[in-house]
């Protein structure tokens, strides 16, 4: 009972809630028994995108890509998720571009949205064209802070986390948060659902083949993202030494081994993002995609020149050549 507003025990008062149901079920019975079978000795699991993507992500599946921005987005694994054309994908859309890329190509079903767009350069057309014509036939409204938590809770094994994230706002109306009244204090608290994702992609600064995985600068959700996934591919700049890299500076793993299930070597592998202490974002090939994709045709021109008449991450590279490439680079000489 709280004071002056009984409620039946084992139960709380709840105040209000969001419209939208949940669409992933929490199910945190089935995630521990996942991760129970997941192999925790050191596994080689260095693989290329084509075998990741082919023999982790699935139709249908719920899936997550961190990071924030244009910044470490793993966009020649999202480019691999294209070319297969793994579709009627539920999404957290909690990114940019390779959200971006994801509904062009039409392959994203239902989706948890905080925010979308280009930053300075704008909301992409292309995610305009396939919400508001019908291609996502769901749509559920988060803060980008909820999301996280949401992460966060399935990352600690609960099926909520209380927050005030939301609380007088429309977005709150559009999610699938419910608002309780607090049993210590007696004031409103949203408690926001746990999230457990099918497939997590990640994309980092070094990782050692068995998937041990370090950032610079800005970690983001990536701590949170990478224990609230079933299966985890992560790709990376550079694969360094276990025993020389990360051993040397164990402090620095953000994502022990025994988390992930395949390690991508993907140098340039946030093009046309940047990707902190290495490489600069590409405003011109932002630029290009934002002027193809205000038309249908202009997209389908985008799609084919840049993810379908490639075969993989290096060819994708091969079209801009090291020239360009070397000309984002911040550890050039002045």
């Amino acid at each position: 009972m709280t004071h002056g507003h009984p409620t039946p025990p084992g139960s709380l008062e709840v105040l209000a809630q969001g419209i939208k149901p949940l669409i992933q079920p929490i199910d945190l019975e089935g995630f521990r028994a996942h991760n129970r079978s997941k192999p925790k000795s050191l596994v080689d699991k260095l693989m290329t995108e084509q075998e990741a993507i082919g023999r982790f992500l699935h139709e249908n599946d719920y899936l997550g890509i961190e990071l924030y921005g244009t910044c470490r987005c793993p966009m020649s694994l999202t480019r691999e998720v294209v070319r297969q054309r793994v579709g009627r994908l539920r999404l957290a859309g909690q990114g940019v571009h390779e959200a971006d890329v994801l509904l062009a190509a039409g392959l994203v079903e239902e989706l948890d949205f905080t925010y979308i767009g280009l930053e300075v350069f704008g909301v992409s057309p292309a995610a305009r064209r396939a919400i508001e014509g019908g291609g996502v036939k769901n749509v559920v409204e988060w803060s980008n802070g909820a999301l996280s938590w949401r992460f966060k809770a399935a990352a600690m094994g609960v099926p909520f986390l209380p927050s005030r994230s939301m609380l007088g706002t429309d977005t709150l109306a559009w999610s699938s948060a419910k608002v309780v009244r607090c049993p210590f204090t007696d004031q409103p608290i949203a408690l926001l659902p746990a999230l457990v994702l099918d497939v997590g992609l990640i994309h980092v600064h070094r990782a050692d083949r068995y998937g041990n995985c370090q950032i610079d600068g800005i970690s983001g959700f990536a701590a949170e993202m990478a224990r609230a996934s079933k299966r985890l591919i992560v790709s990376a700049e550079e694969i360094v030494d276990t025993d020389t890299v990360i051993r040397a500076q164990p402090d620095r793993t953000i994502i022990p081994y025994y988390l992930v299930d395949a390690v991508v070597h993907a140098p340039y592998g946030s093009h046309p993002g940047e990707m902190p202490g290495l490489y600069e974002r590409d405003a011109e090939e932002y630029k290009r995609f934002l002027d193809l994709v205000r038309t249908e045709e202009g997209m389908r021109t985008f799609l084919d020149e840049t993810i379908h008449s490639v075969p993989d991450h290096a060819g994708y590279l091969a079209r801009f050549g090291h020239e360009r490439l070397a000309a984002l680079d911040v550890r050039r000489p002045a």
